[in-house]
């Protein structure tokens, strides 16, 4: 029997967004598995690497599907596998995105044992934290020498034109991210200068963005891990970290329609990252906004 106590708990857990947020997280959401697979990932230029887990397939669909549909992108696909995934999970991602390879945590974790033998640092922390596979495993899979981030809370409602001029310019060679409401790291600017001696590129945001090959390696992951207070906070130690190696092979924010905004209205943005904070747009403005548009119905 379930106490007066729990009943609140899951009406207030349900509904504490309002309604509109319940009606789309719980009732359009799942519609987005009736829309036809993609298929046509073929281009070599950048590959897609999205790290997902059993709580946030359904988000990755949206966000995958939103971009291609929006960019009218060819890009290679590669998912990674947090360890959560189910068997039916991983069936259901093989349907939509066919082309795409799907990496197992468990897979996964036998090869990069070996691969950061040298590097005992990056090796204690990917044993440690989730996050660290998008660091370590997006690196040693990437099979393009441009890499394109995209986090499962971001949605994308029309053609995002500079981020596809950067990935796609031959001649562009800066990492270049969504920029954050802040800096959100685990160092300080100051430490970065003092002690690497260059500039870190402030409000660097890894949920979106172009990464460069070349611009992460292991050896100077292992040299930032040694910084003092480098894991301070688990939920920000890749974000340092892939903003410590893009400094340092040079960076620079996407336009300010690009941003984290936890206040501004949607508006013409060509995409928007639904960070934690506000999560529950995700639902009740991206998926609302993407439906009205007929997004369902053309894909």
């Amino acid at each position: 029997m379930i106490t007066p106590g729990r009943a609140w708990y899951l009406v207030h857990s349900r509904f504490r967004h309002g309604v509109r947020a319940f009606y789309y997280r719980d009732f359009v959401r799942p519609r987005i598995l009736s829309t036809p697979p993609v298929e046509q990932t073929v281009s070599d230029v950048c590959e897609i690497h999205v790290l997902t887990s059993e709580n946030d397939l359904l988000n990755m669909v949206w966000a995958l599907k939103s971009f291609y549909r929006m960019s009218a992108s060819t890009f290679k696909l590669c998912i990674h596998d947090d360890g959560t995934l189910q068997a039916a999970s991983r069936e259901l991602l093989s349907t939509h995105f066919p082309n795409a390879r799907l990496l197992l945590r468990s897979d996964a974790d036998r090869v990069m044992k070996e691969v950061l033998q040298s590097y005992p640092l990056c090796k204690q922390l990917r044993a440690s934290h989730c996050l660290a596979l998008k660091l370590f495993d997006f690196l040693h899979y990437l099979e393009s020498d441009r890499m394109l981030l995209i986090d499962s809370d971001v949605l994308f409602f029309c053609h995002p034109t500079e981020l596809l001029r950067r990935i796609e310019d031959p001649t562009y060679l800066l990492n270049t991210v969504n920029g954050d409401v802040k800096d959100s790291y685990t160092v300080t600017a100051d430490d970065v200068r003092a002690q690497c001696g260059f500039s870190l590129q402030s409000r660097f945001n890894s949920g979106l963005g172009l990464i460069h090959r070349k611009s992460v390696t292991f050896p100077a992951v292992e040299r930032f891990l040694a910084l003092p207070t480098i894991t301070s906070h688990p939920w920000l130690i890749e974000q340092t970290l892939f903003a410590l190696c893009s400094s340092q092979h040079g960076a620079q924010l996407l336009p300010r329609e690009y941003d984290v905004s936890l206040a501004t209205p949607l508006e013409a943005r060509p995409c928007r990252h639904y960070v934690g904070a506000i999560r529950h747009l995700f639902y009740d403005e991206g998926i609302r906004k993407l439906v009205q548009n007929s997004f369902l119905r053309e894909n």
